[in-house]
């Protein structure tokens, strides 16, 4: 690889004991966590109790806190994944320039600001607390993020072109196995065209869709016993990154699957898992999520479409918005209102409503329902649309679970693997947004040179690879811990609100790197941004999923 006329940047770049630096700073973050924790507590604590109201009324201390434990947690996971590669013979040079940029960088943040958005910064002082690193820390501060190291970093990253991860990802044989077999599959069936799936806005065809069902992908976590492939989470990560790497809109496909199989597996009575998961699993069905009303939006509670008995079977009534994939499915998991009297969670009850496949020109043929489709910047693929029930029939049989008022509380069980997924998708999306910027930045000559010898074009690119491995870290993590019967809703939160933000970090620093050319439509860099803003909405917002957090620390 030509080195620009530059000198090869050297090794010198390291710094030496590295793992115990890290180890001894990632013991003082910790600790000045478990102290904004507490300072947390006693401004939100009336009576004894956390006061959901204080909370709201100190929420920006209380999303910093929720960063704060997302940074640490992120830490905490790349010093994990640096002791298993070291353990492994494995912890070569790039992986140790990306484990102490991440970890001088991050402690820089947490110490002056971490950027919650473009214009909110966390800071210790939000909770009245200040940051002494210690030692360790103040030496990573000052001399692990260096444009040496960046330099260095992106100088092994040219040399290795073409690999997707950029460092050694952790992981097992046998999943870097399914990593490999999804990569050659979206390189070669779904980047190429992509793009222009974007441009035309065009359903993803359904050619694509057989073959996933054909690899698997749609019963991947459903248990052998009903048709699937009855492999981990950690499994559906891996596919979910390699799938998104190459267009969102396939990488979103499993998703419907996955949320409908949970909602099932987890409520649905022995009679439903039997009728549902092994058609799913196949992809002879195809499912969509219907929960989001126009005017409640992340507030599920209040939700009010209502379903009522007429005779043997319900009759469903009511607005539903941003139904994605809404056309082409055969089944809808719709929350409705069922309990008289009810205008909270507690009245709302889960459907398996069939429906019949439309098309472009008639996306709901069915009587009792219509809708249209919204005009969206980008995670085109699946469309989304508005679905509107008019007295729409279910069968009885297909009330999840044959209990009334249990709805939102089947559909809380699947947020863990609703966010984990998410998380997995913003990586890919995030990783392709390198891979793009990091061919322009070579091919793209000026002044005599390629852009990515331009050290700010070079630490964009460097920045971008760090910050995507600690996210693929913390959603390893949460995936491993869902695969072993944790609790993992916090650690999936986290993974989500930390890989939507790097996802759009990445896209945004792509685009720049292409400059104007970035703002044309013909580039790819320009769909990359528009679906990479999503990311940060969808599965819950940034806000509402640092507001979980909050409440989650103080538990």
């Amino acid at each position: 690889m030509p080195h620009d006329g530059q000198a090869m940047p050297t090794r010198d770049a390291l710094l030496p004991g590295l793992r115990d630096l890290t180890g001894a700073a990632l013991a003082d973050a910790e600790a000045l966590l478990s102290r904004a924790v507490a300072a947390l507590r006693a401004r939100v604590t009336e009576g004894g109790k956390v006061s959901a109201e204080a909370l709201e009324r100190h929420q920006h201390g209380a999303h910093a806190a929720s960063w704060l434990a997302t940074y640490v947690e992120a830490l905490r996971q790349m010093q994990a994944w640096a002791g298993r590669l070291e353990g492994e013979g494995r912890f070569g040079e790039t992986e140790r320039l990306i484990h102490q940029i991440a970890f001088g960088e991050y402690l820089a943040q947490i110490a002056g600001g971490i950027p919650m958005s473009q214009g909110e910064m966390a800071r210790p002082g939000d909770l009245g607390l200040t940051f002494d690193p210690g030692e360790a820390g103040a030496r990573l501060i000052a001399e692990a993020n260096t444009p040496e190291a960046r330099a260095r970093l992106v100088a092994l990253m040219r040399e290795n072109a073409g690999h997707a991860t950029y460092g050694a990802s952790g992981l097992d044989d046998d999943l870097e196995m399914i990593r490999d077999q999804f990569r050659r599959f979206a390189d070669e069936k779904v980047a190429p065209h992509a793009h222009g799936w974007h441009l035309k806005d065009e359903l993803i065809p359904m050619e694509i869709i057989a073959e996933l069902a054909e690899l698997g992908v749609f019963g991947l976590t459903i248990p052998e016993e009903f048709g699937g492939l009855g492999l981990s989470k950690a499994s559906m990560v891996v596919v979910s990154e390699e799938l998104s790497r190459g267009y969102i809109g396939v990488g979103s496909l499993g998703t419907r699957s996955e949320i409908a199989a949970e909602l099932i597996l987890c409520g649905g009575t022995e009679a439903q898992k039997a009728e549902w998961l092994p058609k799913l699993a196949s992809g002879e069905i195809l499912p969509t999520a219907v929960f989001t009303e126009p005017n409640t939006g992340s507030d599920l509670g209040a939700l009010r479409t209502r379903a009522k008995r007429v005779g043997e079977d319900w009759e469903i009534t009511g607005n539903k918005t941003w139904i994605t994939h809404a056309a082409r499915t055969h089944v809808m998991t719709v929350l409705a209102r069922t309990v008289e009297g009810t205008t909270d969670y507690r009245g709302l009850s889960m459907f398996l409503a069939e429906k019949t496949p439309g098309t472009d020109a008639e996306p709901f043929v069915d009587p009792g329902l219509s809708g249209g489709e919204i005009e969206v910047l980008g995670y085109r693929g699946m469309k989304e649309y508005t679905v509107n029930f008019d007295g729409f029939r279910v069968d009885a049989a297909n009330l999840l679970g044959g209990v009334e008022g249990q709805g939102f509380k089947q559909l809380m069980q699947t947020f863990e693997s609703a966010r984990i997924q998410t998380a997995a998708r913003a990586i890919g999306v995030a990783q392709n947004a390198l891979d793009v910027g990091l061919r322009y930045a070579e091919d793209r000559k000026q002044f005599g040179k390629p852009l990515v010898a331009f050290p700010r074009v070079a630490d964009k690119l460097a920045m971008m690879a760090v910050e995507i491995m600690a996210a693929r870290q913390l959603t390893y993590h949460s995936a491993w811990q869902k695969d072993h019967g944790h609790r993992c809703d916090l650690e999936a939160g986290m993974a989500k609100l930390l890989g939507a933000r790097v996802a759009w970090a990445a896209a945004d620093n792509a685009l720049q790197i292409h400059g104007g050319n970035g703002f044309a439509l013909e580039y790819q860099i320009s769909r990359i941004l528009c679906d990479a803003r999503i990311l940060n909405i969808f599965e819950g917002a940034a806000e509402i999923q640092a507001q979980v957090i909050a409440r989650r620390l103080l538990d």
